[in-house]
């Protein structure tokens, strides 16, 4: 009975273990970003989308997000995204798509190797971000 636990807990490691986290797409990313984001940061991600003026906090230059060393802030912006870090600047919090990012849980890494739990969607979004940053 135990060897055949064993057993069975062996198979489902090794099959995870062959099967790599699904990789950050970034043309869905930009789908994503066009779809739910450029209304209020703009097709430029610049933070001036036509519905920055009625926002009570302005959106930040999404193209800025990267330090001076070029280190993209992942954790930070995963939460801000899904919520964990929530941003109230239009009478709700930050995202208001929020519902559609859930699910389809998948692992990104931060830029010190810290994986993150979050969508696949967000991982995307943040991949298309990722080439946005201004060197």
């Amino acid at each position: 009975m135990v060897r055949s636990i064993l057993g069975a807990v062996s198979l489902v490691v090794l099959t995870a273990m062959s099967h790599p986290a699904l990789a950050q797409d970034v043309e869905i990313g930009t789908e994503l970003y066009q779809h739910y984001c450029a209304t209020c940061r703009g097709l430029d991600a610049t933070g001036h989308g036509p519905m920055a003026g009625v926002l009570v906090i302005q959106p930040t230059n999404l193209r800025t997000l990267a330090d001076a060393e070029g280190v993209f802030p992942t954790a930070r912006v995963v939460a801000r995204i899904d919520g964990r870090d929530p941003l109230v600047s239009h009478g709700s919090p930050m995202p208001v798509y929020g519902p559609y990012f859930e699910g389809n849980d998948t692992a990104i890494k931060t830029p010190a190797g810290q994986p993150i739990l979050t969508s696949k969607p967000i991982a995307d979004l943040v991949a298309y971000l990722k080439t946005l940053q201004e060197g």
